[in-house]
């Protein structure tokens, strides 16, 4: 069930404009300052993992890995996403807590 919400979020925030998505985006917004809240897909690659992992520590972003690449993309309206960052603080708290209650 909280899969579920988590992906309704996603979908939410994308819909509102507070998300990007795909590798470049994700690593630009969390560079630039913007990105609040990474999620990596269960699914990718060591190297994206370790990569995203090292940068969100040096930035202090929080990373979460969750879901598919699929699913991931469905919710943000693509067809496969490994990576997205939302950049909204009210919905990456909603989202942080349905991971972490």
């Amino acid at each position: 069930m909280a899969n579920d919400k988590i992906l309704s979020m996603i979908g939410l925030a994308t819909k509102a404009g507070k998300i990007v998505s795909g590798e470049f985006s994700t690593e630009q917004s969390v560079k630039r300052g913007r990105a609040l809240m990474v999620i990596i897909s269960s699914d990718a690659s060591e190297n994206t993992k370790k990569k995203f992992t090292n940068m969100c520590s040096f930035y202090k972003v929080p990373l979460y890995f969750y879901g598919t690449r699929e699913s991931l993309g469905r919710a943000a309206g693509k067809e496969f996403r490994v990576s997205l960052a939302l950049q909204d603080e009210g919905f990456s708290k909603a989202i942080q807590k349905l991971i972490d209650p």
